[in-house]
């Protein structure tokens, strides 16, 4: 290809070639910037191997896309003038929504990876219909756009986070049993009531908060890892080789539905013996704090911390049968989890959600039922850790998608100025 570069006329494809060379120089210059840090050009130059000329021409374009900024001076060796620093810009970035059973998480960051926003609260998804979630779904994502440009930061995507299986290509959310969702097209739903230039992703929750613990996580840059959400339903995101494991049609990932007891329980996905009924937060809350199980509520579903916080309090205070509760939770997810490892041959696997909070308890007994369970003899190599990225960590990993989107192909960055948004009221 550099060969190409330097032909000057030629065939009738040398200019498809050049802009597709131009687009990955773009993205190799974006992306040694994103993994070393503010560089000169002339270090960049020295780094990558590319000209002077040529990286002082994909800089000033990475500038007018506002995709990186100068900064101070850099010098690049011990002679010769010093340059100005290119570092990327705090000016552009993305949105990541998390849709759950019981609350919506929201997640801003600029390009440099800086958190913006973060939040989440109470949403009771199962008392609303489809159409109401998305009405809901859209003036958050309105309001979060709304904010981060408040902040100073135009936002050039957003990716919406389901618990259940998503045709990615579409946006179209196939089944989310813990929702009541089948065939559910959210991302065109959620274009009508956005800026028509902002790209809109939809993915399922496991596999975005795994993209997210591979990147940002206690288990950052472990190659073969599997996150599990724990939630109401539980959802796993498995990363082989540093990528994310998708499956021939985008939906694998669906471990909460492993059948682990025959004629056991019936899931919500309408089987009966699936994993979540064993580990899932609706079966820890029935059998520990039964007297605030979910479906008896009038009115709004607690927050999931709140939940957990009450187990808490309740194993403090000493109550036997909460530790049982928990106790057979871990248990459980040890079954489960040699599952993934007799799969996958993982080296971690990252508990999050409400595993996370309650960790110290269920570790043990699930690391213990793991090396029972696990065939290969080196199970004990792979163990469970505490995820540090809370309830947003889905959320997080749909704003990750988008920044990575933006370092893949920076000439796809509209040069408009911050779209003008309207807020729900």
């Amino acid at each position: 290809m550099a060969s190409k570069e330097r032909a000057g006329a030629g065939s009738v494809d040398e200019p498809t070639d050049q802009l597709a060379l131009r687009r990955a120089n773009l993205s190799r210059t974006l992306r040694h910037i994103r993994i070393n840090g503010p560089r000169s050009r002339a270090a960049i130059a020295a780094a990558t191997g590319l000209h002077k000329a040529t990286v002082s021409s994909l800089v000033d374009e990475l500038l007018s896309r506002r995709l990186v900024r100068e900064i101070g001076t850099e010098h690049s060796g011990s002679a010769g003038r010093p340059g100005r620093g290119i570092a990327l810009s705090p000016d552009v970035g993305a949105v990541g929504i998390e849709i759950n059973v019981d609350y919506l998480a929201v997640h801003g960051s600029d390009l440099t990876g800086r958190t913006v926003i973060e939040k989440r609260v109470s949403f009771d998804a199962k008392g609303r219909d489809v159409e109401r979630c998305l009405d809901d779904l859209t003036q958050a994502a309105q309001r979060t756009l709304a904010e981060l440009v408040r902040r100073g930061v135009t936002p050039v995507g957003l990716t919406v986070a389901v618990p259940g299986l998503v045709d990615v290509g579409r946006g179209v959310v196939v089944l989310a049993p813990n929702l009541g969702w089948r065939d559910v097209p959210v991302a065109t739903r959620l274009a009508h009531g956005l800026d028509p230039d902002l790209w809109i992703m939809v993915d399922n929750d496991a596999n975005l908060a795994a993209q997210a613990e591979y990147t940002w996580g206690v288990a950052a840059g472990t190659d073969d890892l599997v996150y599990l959400t724990g939630e109401v339903g539980v959802g796993g995101g498995v990363i082989v080789n540093g990528r994310l494991l998708r499956g021939a049609d985008g939906f694998s990932g669906e471990v909460g539905h492993l059948p682990v007891e025959p004629g056991g329980s019936k899931c919500g996905c309408g089987r009966t013996g699936c994993w979540e009924t064993k580990v899932g937060l609706a079966e820890l809350v029935r059998r520990a704090t039964p007297d605030v199980a979910y479906g008896l509520e009038q009115g709004p579903i607690p927050d999931p911390e709140e939940r957990v916080a009450e187990v808490l309090r309740r194993l403090a205070r000493g109550d036997k049968a909460v530790a049982a509760a928990v106790a057979e939770v871990g248990h459980w997810l040890g079954h489960g989890g040699a599952i993934l490892v007799n799969l996958f041959n993982p080296r971690v696997i990252v508990l999050g959600g409400y595993f996370a909070e309650l960790a110290d308890h269920l570790i043990p007994s699930a690391q213990a039922n793991l090396a029972r369970m696990a065939v290969a003899s080196t199970a004990a190599r792979c163990h469970f850790v505490a995820s540090h990225l809370g309830f947003t960590a889905a959320a997080r990993g749909g704003a990750g998608v988008i920044v990575e989107r933006m370092i893949e192909d920076p000439t796809a960055v509209s040069l408009a100025p911050a779209p003008t948004l309207a807020v729900a009221r």
